[in-house]
């Protein structure tokens, strides 16, 4: 007799996008320990190859693609076939104080957080690619929707953004049976280090601003997001599922 598991994506076609590392790659990984078949987009190759060879199961691909290129996003479109899940993980900042930006950073910074998400979606419905009962999943973040940082104005910016749009797709897809939903993370164990910009020093101290004195896990986003992927979540659209280890009550 098999076990019933609401959080279950056996059988589900599921679009990931940034999945070359860190918490898009989490996801990737968590996502196919729960059944579901998966097409995964980065725009580094070699990485996102490194991804789909930690991926369980078979039927997997990979779709190589530079989401900045907005109009690319109809040839993306294209190459992928019917989806019950969308991810949108893909992202990025340029930390600058707020007299230093550009306009030039600034499109940089929307065009991938926010502008690409929301088109990619949009050549989704028009193309017919997502089916009745869909799951969309936006990554956001704290920053943006309810803290923010010194240099971090542009990427909370970015951040906000989504989580604005989340509402309003939710309520103009909810008579086609599709939810949608962000997740806001706040700081996750990825290579923060590898930048330079911060010490490890640096980063112990900033844990102990958290209740529950660490930062996430990729794998402890990811579950959030499989929730969110699941039937387990056929009732639930429109939230943004705060999970940040307390930070946020202080």
């Amino acid at each position: 007799m098999v076990k019933y598991n609401p959080f279950s994506l056996k059988g589900k076609t599921i679009l990931i996008t940034g999945a070359s590392s860190g918490i898009g790659r989490a996801i990737a990984i968590e996502c196919s320990n729960m059944g579901a078949i998966l097409i995964i987009t980065a725009r580094n190759e070699t990485r996102l190859n490194e991804t789909l060879l930690m991926l369980d199961g078979i039927n997997h691909c990979t779709v190589i693609a530079d989401l900045s290129l907005i109009n690319k996003l109809n040839e993306i479109v294209e190459r992928l076939p019917k989806l019950d899940g969308i991810v949108h993980c893909a992202g990025f900042t340029i930390p600058k104080p707020f007299n230093f930006i550009s306009q030039e950073d600034a499109k940089a910074v929307m065009d991938v957080n926010f502008v690409a998400p929301v088109f990619l979606t949009q050549s989704l419905l028009k193309k017919k690619k997502i089916n009745r009962n869909t799951s969309i999943v936006f990554i956001s973040s704290i920053s943006g929707v309810y803290v923010s940082y010194i240099a971090g104005s542009l990427y909370s910016a970015s951040k906000g953004a989504i989580n604005g749009v989340v509402k309003g797709l939710a309520i103009e897809l909810a008579n086609k049976g599709i939810r949608v939903n962000s997740v806001n993370p706040g700081m996750v164990e990825t290579n923060i280090l590898a930048s330079g910009v911060v010490s490890e020093e640096q980063l112990n101290e900033d844990k102990k601003r958290y209740p529950l004195k660490r930062y996430g896990k990729p794998e402890e986003i990811a579950y959030a997001v499989i929730y969110l992927l699941s039937d387990a979540s056929a009732w639930v659209t429109g939230s943004n599922l705060l999970i940040d280890g307390g930070y946020t009550l202080l």
